[in-house]
């Protein structure tokens, strides 16, 4: 059976334009999914968000202490703790 023929992707006005037609389209019309390959993009930082947190005195006296012996900042060693990662 013959590969069915891709579809040239349209030229959009605006991002919203394009946003609502793929929101609709059959991507298999228009792309040849057999060939695709991951994409890797080593440098993309994922969003942060900030955060208050009230923890007591002693507990960042000593997150702030263990930090300073790892020479890293607390905050930094905080998230290495929070994500479970050694």
């Amino acid at each position: 059976m013959p590969k069915p023929k891709i579809k040239p992707i349209p030229k959009f006005a605006s991002e919203a334009a394009e946003q609502a037609f793929w929101a609709t389209a059959d991507t298999t019309e228009y792309f040849d999914w057999s060939r695709a390959r991951r994409g890797v993009f080593p440098h993309l930082k994922p969003t942060t968000t900030p955060v208050s947190m009230r923890l007591p005195e002693t507990l960042l006296a000593d997150l702030k202490r263990l930090a300073n012996e790892q020479d890293v900042p607390y905050q930094s060693l905080m998230k290495v703790y929070l994500a479970g990662k050694p």
